[in-house]
């Protein structure tokens, strides 16, 4: 559930940064999708990482938050590049550019596949602290 919280609240954020940059009234990445979502992906990452380190996986931090934070942007990154190959195929190979074929490409398909690449890889590459035992009253 900690996770899942931490994922929306950093879906909300991608979401609507993509589509203001991309479409929104400012759009001053309009026609610029894939560098819309390297940025709405980056500003993501930082509100995610924070909920991740401090709620999520609070019991398995490491003592080294800058090594904490590489992996974190390392495995976001591996992430990041699902998503955008996502809508890259979807503008530049199958030629769909409408505003619903962008966020259903990247924010959805991109989404469920990299939202699974980053749990299994936060769990076993990143945060990697001590794990609490469970006692009997637990």
């Amino acid at each position: 559930m900690k996770f899942g919280s931490v994922g929306a609240l950093g879906f909300i954020v991608d979401i609507g940064l993509f589509n203001l940059l991309q479409h929104g009234p400012i759009a001053v990445l309009a026609g610029k999708p894939v560098t819309a979502k390297i940025f709405s992906v980056s500003v993501a990452m930082i509100v995610t990482w924070l909920g991740n380190r401090l709620w999520t996986f609070s019991a398995q931090r490491t003592p080294t938050r800058v090594r904490e934070f590489t992996g974190f942007v390392v495995v976001n990154i591996g992430g990041m590049a699902i998503a955008v190959l996502c809508l890259w195929v979807s503008r530049y190979v199958l030629g769909f550019d409408s505003p619903l074929a962008d966020n259903i490409a990247a924010n959805g398909v991109g989404l469920v596949l990299g939202t699974a690449f980053r749990y299994v890889a936060y769990k076993y590459l990143v945060f990697t602290g001590a794990q609490p035992t469970l006692g009997l009253g637990d």
